[in-house]
């Protein structure tokens, strides 16, 4: 079992910058895949990015790539999240995932992250 824990939301104007972490009860080296994924008011949750523990190997949807990185160490995650834009506004969760088919499949599919924290809320204004 790993318990997860977001932190770092907040409130910014549009291209200011946040960094988002996620706390693991243990390191998060045995999982396959660890991921941030966002739920906009209104819409079906999706992946921001993600991030194979082993192999530091890293993905982005298109609409964040250049302006968000994702990084790991240890039993942490974070989310370092630059040029910040109002469509980026929504609530932020970690997730990480034992099954290998996130790395060998689909790495958005949210059904293969077993683990999920409570999430952070980023708001982002003009």
């Amino acid at each position: 079992q790993v318990q997860l824990v977001e932190s770092g939301g907040g409130s910014v104007q549009a291209g200011g910058s946040l960094r988002l972490s996620c706390a693991a009860s243990r390191y998060t080296s045995s999982m396959y895949c660890m991921g941030w994924f966002r739920q906009a008011p209104g819409k079906e949750r999706e992946g921001v990015a993600t991030i194979y523990p082993v192999a530091a190997i890293t993905y982005y949807v298109d609409s964040v790539k250049g302006r968000f990185t994702i990084s790991q160490d240890n039993a942490k995650m974070y989310l370092q999240m630059n040029t910040l834009k109002p469509e980026d506004t929504g609530m932020y969760y970690c997730a990480a995932s034992n099954d290998r088919l996130c790395v060998y499949g689909d790495r958005w599919s949210q059904g293969l992250y077993k683990y999920w924290g409570q999430g952070t809320q980023v708001t982002v204004s003009l």
